[in-house]
């Protein structure tokens, strides 16, 4: 068997593939060991070459707060055709601070406030690509006879306005009198094509003064064609157009001619009719791509834009095509505007995106990226695109021209920018210069948490470690500190301590490299179990990762952990499941589920119980993925139409899942068709009659056969539905049952009857029970506190931060206390702590409300627009918002 840590010649021989009341109301054979201490320092040194954190592509504003409030404000008073671009900033803004469902949503803006038919297929197509994967959906919607719009191609030739390009006169203008015959005939070669003269004329300028001006062929009744371009089939359709404003049926290659013909005469009605008769032969990626090609020569914009959809409808794809990449990089800007109007920048925003994300340093990426540069037009986007080719540039070692551009990136306002200069000069040997950069932007304004982690990459010893913790401090959510903390203790020697340290984080950030490095903690110790969970966990997330900095599958590492611990049964596993489950192991029980589906005939039923994990674990993706698994192994027909209804409910398209639910119960009655209708009729109806069905289907629910695991889910929830309706003796009884089958959440039920009943004690006691069961209990904590006195709600509120920093109540309970005490500057101090590193709606508000209180108008001003970027229809902000706006000066 290898070794514990493998050497760098082992891994290249291995075969691989590529608050207060007044402020704040209550919310609710085994692997070889070491050969000795050496040996086990040099094989950590080895496998604990912590990498530099990425300097990350993104936008990413010293103050994101002050931005967000700035496009508000903007979006509140522009024109119409400014704010898809507005709303293109802030995707990238909430892009940056990793707020992805906040970043979609912002997409969704782009595209229903798109004011032409370019932004419209661009913003549909950038949809369509992040939501890859999802295609389903539509599918499922379909059947529910809903349509996704965004997922549909645009009807260019309806949506475009025709207009009238056809020249009109005055019978009795004698200075409009044709000169020649009525009839002018044209001779292409041996053909003769009979035209009225005054109808052709009326197409253009150009052909009244050719056929009535000054010219020759004014008097002439035949004229020869033969070299322009034209054949006799083009001519006689352009005769017929003359007449009746319309096109006959013709091959592409004729309609081509007769474009060819419109534009060197000028004759626009012509010239669209062409275009869009043109358009409608596009079928594939090679139509495209030729008719493309057509249009930006002749500056056809219908058909440009028509070529331009059918390419971004095939993204990723077609990048991969090396005439769809130089379409886009060598457009110069007069074929760009043929291309897309306007919206250049954000079409290059798309496809820099799309590029990055396949490989950020490729041709392809900075074609794109540059071409981006040049559309920006104004500050904040020229510190968009600056800053991503710098990143470009700098992963490519093109050190030079990425100095350059991360100069004018920082020139241009791009505060991050700085990452880059400093990584730089590291580079070239110069830690102390890069020290003073960043020490002198440091000393101007209030610090961030990523200025601390990047000034230690230049310190040793404990000046590091000392940056790096006040790096945690001000940003919790940065992963580098922890995994640098963690593999500093691995060194030496301390390896359960390294274990604890990188808890810290997966506590409440689920990140595949600290559940790697936290697997080697696990080797270490000879814990083969845990270690086998953690690498079965990191695969369900990602079945392809590649561990030890890309040289061994994680697959073959499983395979090898697996070799040295007991083989579960398939009892062994539900044991294992029911026991994970019940102490809230979430991590736990997806490594079991993953052992499971290997062997387990039931596929759908374990993928399901996968994306609930998931989603309890905030891994929407992930968990979409499983139950989209979950439905192409159904076992019947009811029990796919119940997944679909999950798909469905999780997208926000809950009458849709309602139908699937009643259409499986059609087919068969069962726990999980009861259970999604019952929690889909719960969220979507505020009529308080309908409780009394929620229980109804509750109840049916329970009498078909499942296992207790839903069971006790189900118990929970009808607990949670009498504790509404006030029958709070059934709500004990149904909390009891939930914990007598080992649903441990029911804990959380049952001390809110206790509340309810004026027993804060016995409430105190069932949390206290619930954080003693439970793996992950920052959120029992967090209820605990509302069952306590003051002092013990600080504490526990304390500790809530300590294990997960992005759960918001505690801060929000602090600034209250704080204001209570009349320390208004120590309140807003504790919100804003927060606030820089979590874009949070009741965060803004509260701070808004505190400047209120105190008088700064303008700083309530901006709390507010922020607040309303991340929920534009919240009711309670919009009023504030209403009631400060009014108040300034």
């Amino acid at each position: 068997m290898r070794k514990l840590f493998f050497s760098e010649s082992a891994c290249k021989e291995t075969k691989l593939h590529s608050a207060p009341h007044s402020w704040l109301p209550l919310e609710r054979g085994k692997l070889s060991k070491f050969s000795g201490h050496a040996a086990a320092g040099s094989s950590i040194d080895s496998l604990m070459k912590m990498p530099e954190p990425a300097v990350l592509p993104h936008f990413k504003p010293a103050d994101y707060v002050d931005i967000l409030s700035q496009i508000h404000e903007e979006l509140e008073s522009c024109p119409p055709d400014e704010k898809s671009c507005l709303y293109l900033l802030q995707f990238q803004v909430f892009r940056g601070l990793g707020e992805a469902k906040l970043s979609r949503r912002s997409l969704q803006s782009a595209w229903e406030k798109a004011s032409t038919i370019h932004e419209k297929l661009i913003f549909g197509a950038w949809l369509k690509y992040e939501k890859k994967g999802e295609e389903a959906i539509a599918d499922l919607l379909s059947s529910c006879g809903k349509c996704s719009q965004e997922f549909r191609l645009l009807d260019f030739v309806s949506q475009v306005s025709t207009g009238s390009h056809v020249m009109s006169y005055d019978d009795d203008d004698e200075s409009d009198e044709f000169r020649g015959s009525v009839v002018v005939h044209f001779r292409i070669r041996d053909d003769m094509i009979a035209c009225d003269r005054r109808k052709l004329a009326a197409l253009s300028t150009p052909l009244y003064a050719m056929l009535n001006g000054g010219f020759r062929e004014s008097y002439l009744e035949v004229i020869d064609m033969s070299r322009n371009g034209i054949s006799p089939i083009g001519m006689r359709a352009i005769s017929k157009f003359s007449l009746s404003g319309r096109l006959p049926y013709l091959s592409a290659d004729a309609i081509l001619e007769m474009l060819d013909f419109a534009n060197k005469f000028c004759c626009k009605g012509l010239k669209d009719a062409c275009e869009r008769k043109l358009a409608s032969f596009i079928s594939s990626r090679q139509d495209a791509i030729d008719f493309m090609e057509c249009a930006l020569e002749l500056g056809c914009s219908i058909l440009a834009a028509s070529c331009l959809q059918a390419l971004l409808n095939e993204l990723p794809e077609c990048l991969n095509d090396e005439q769809v990449v130089r379409i886009f990089s060598s457009a110069n800007k007069a074929q760009r505007l043929t291309m897309v109007g306007n919206a250049s920048f954000s079409l290059y925003c798309l496809l820099s995106e799309v590029s990055m994300s396949t490989n950020p340093t490729s041709d392809v990426t900075v074609s794109f990226l540059e071409k981006l540069v040049e559309s920006a037009s104004d500050s904040r986007q020229k510190q968009v695109a600056l800053h991503q080719l710098a990143c470009t540039r700098f992963l490519r070692k093109d050190y030079p021209e990425s100095e350059r551009l991360f100069n004018a990136a920082f020139s241009a306002g791009h505060l991050y920018s700085l990452v880059g200069l400093a990584r730089l000069a590291s580079l070239r040997g110069n830690k102390h210069f890069a020290l003073k950069l960043l020490d002198s932007v440091m000393s101007s304004r209030w610090p961030l948490g990523w200025m601390y982690q990047e000034r230690a990459l230049y310190l040793e010893g404990d000046n590091k470690l000392e940056n790096l913790n006040k790096a945690t401090e001000l940003d919790p959510t940065l992963t580098y500190p922890y995994m640098f903390r963690a593999a500093s203790l691995m060194k030496r020697q301390s390896v359960e301590a390294a274990l604890m340290e990188i808890n810290r984080i997966l506590g409440f950030k689920l990140v595949l490299e600290c559940l790697e490095l936290r697997f080697c903690c696990y080797l270490a110790l000879e814990d083969y179990r845990a270690a086998l969970c953690d690498v079965q966990a990191i695969l369900t997330l990602a079945p392809d990762y590649r561990m030890i900095g890309g040289r061994v599958a994680a697959k073959q590492l499983r395979m090898l952990v697996l070799e040295n611990v007991e083989q579960w049964t398939a009892a062994d596993c539900w044991m294992q499941l029911y026991d994970r489950w019940s102490s809230v192991d979430d991590i736990g029980s997806l490594s079991v589920i993953y052992q499971m589906l290997e062997s387990d005939n039931a596929k759908g039923v374990l993928y399901f119980r996968q994306s609930l994990l998931l989603l309890r674990l905030n891994c929407p993706e992930a968990a979409m993925r499983s139950l989209q698994l979950a439905r192409e192994h159904a076992a019947s027909d009811h029990e796919r139409l119940v997944y679909e209804g999950w798909i469905l409910y999780d997208t926000g398209h809950c009458e849709e899942g309602l139908q699937k639910a009643e259409a499986s119960l059609a087919i068969q009655r069962s726990f999980e068709a009861f259970f999604l209708k019952a929690y889909a009729l719960a969220d979507s109806s505020l009529d308080p009659s309908t409780s009394a069905t929620v229980v109804s289907l509750l109840e049916h629910a329970l009498r078909c056969p499942s296992d207790r695991l839903r069971k006790g889910q189900a118990l929970n929830n009808l607990g949670s539905v009498y504790v509404d309706c006030g029958k709070l003796d059934l709500a004990a009884e149904c909390y009891i049952n939930a914990l007598k089958i080992g649903h441990t959440r029911a804990h959380q039920g049952l001390a809110r009857v206790h509340f309810l009943r004026n027993n804060r004690a016995g409430a105190y006691g069932e949390m206290t029970k619930l954080i003693e069961k439970a793996r992950n209990n920052a959120s029992a904590y967090e209820k605990r506190s509302e069952y306590c006195d003051r002092e013990l709600t600080k504490t526990d509120l304390q500790m809530v931060t300590k294990l997960d920093p992005l759960r918001v109540y505690p801060y929000r309970y602090r600034a209250a206390v704080l204001m209570d005490n009349h320390k208004e500057k120590d309140a807003i101090a504790e919100l804003t702590k927060a606030i820089a590193f979590k874009a949070d709606l009741n965060l803004l508000h509260l701070r808004a409300a505190f400047h209120e209180h105190i008088g700064d108008i303008s700083s309530a001003l901006r709390d507010c627009r922020a607040a309303l970027s991340v929920d534009p229809n919240h009711q309670e902000m919009l009023e504030l918002h209403h009631r400060v706006n009014s108040q300034e000066p």
